[in-house]
């Protein structure tokens, strides 16, 4: 961790990220139009690279609406191979450079009836169905406890902030439960009727760990999904990364001004 964290501030020397936002599949366009200073992630000791198509893998340092502003544009994946450990770690390594508020976001698949393609959901709540937890292992007492509590990790006030940013930018948002799986297969038609017994909105394959380890640095959250297809519930629907690449780039105007807002409103 020092490592990287000297690393990086050699790069950054006196700037102070206090925001930090990963960007999803297909809404890495932000860090393009905000960039100040940018860091590979091949170039970060201890990083790994970013694989996945629509994430270019840089780390984004920049001022948003008068805020210092730290960006991931683009994130690994479990399913990628990766350990949770590995996955969650740049979410540490923003806590140590002085961020305070995380944004999450991601490219999600619709399970609730009433959305559609190009709708922006604001996560009220997750379920991790990954099957592991990315505290699992020894604790580092100088990021967090050992048992944390999870009751709000995706904070009321921020939520309510955003709900009146996006109402002053005459931008409709929808809430909903975040349902994490491993990927990188999607879901079955019965396993998203599974998720939609237990309660989800919206499905895809990541966030929920960064959200774990946010929490537990004490970070404050806030998550929001870019809806980029309906969730497969027959078995005559076929879905592609392709699509959700193209329904991100089509929703990226409202989700780019929707984010600036929200950060000049912190």
């Amino acid at each position: 961790m020092e490592e990287t964290i000297r690393y990086i501030e050699s790069y950054i020397k006196d700037f102070k990220p206090e925001t930090g936002i990963i960007l999803g599949s297909g809404l890495g366009e932000l860090a393009d139009e905000y960039c100040d200073i940018a860091i590979s992630y091949n170039d970060i000791p201890n990083f790994i690279k970013s694989t996945v198509k629509g994430h270019k893998g840089r780390l984004v340092f920049a001022k948003i609406a008068g805020r210092k502003v730290v960006m991931m544009q683009g994130r690994n994946h479990f399913y990628e191979g990766h350990t949770m450990s590995e996955i969650t770690y740049p979410v540490k390594v923003m806590k140590k450079l002085g961020v305070k508020n995380l944004i999450l976001t991601n490219a999600a698949g619709g399970i609730n009836k009433d959305f559609k393609a190009g709708d922006l959901m604001l996560i009220t709540d997750h379920i991790n169905f990954m099957g592991a937890n990315p505290l699992v292992g020894r604790n580092d007492d100088t990021l967090g406890e050992r048992f944390p509590d999870m009751t709000e990790i995706y904070k009321k006030y921020l939520i309510e902030l955003a709900k009146k940013c996006a109402a002053d930018l005459n931008i409709s948002l929808k809430e909903g439960i975040y349902f994490a799986n491993s990927g990188p297969s999607y879901e079955t038609p019965a396993e998203i009727r599974m998720a939609s017994i237990l309660g989800a909105d919206a499905v895809g394959m990541s966030t929920v760990p960064e959200a774990i380890v946010a929490n537990y640095c004490g970070l404050n959250v806030l998550g929001i999904s870019c809806i980029s297809n309906p969730a497969s519930t027959s078995e005559g629907e076929r879905l592609s990364h392709e699509d959700v690449i193209k329904a991100a780039d089509k929703a990226k105007v409202k989700f780019k001004s929707l984010i600036v807002k929200i950060i000049e409103s912190m």
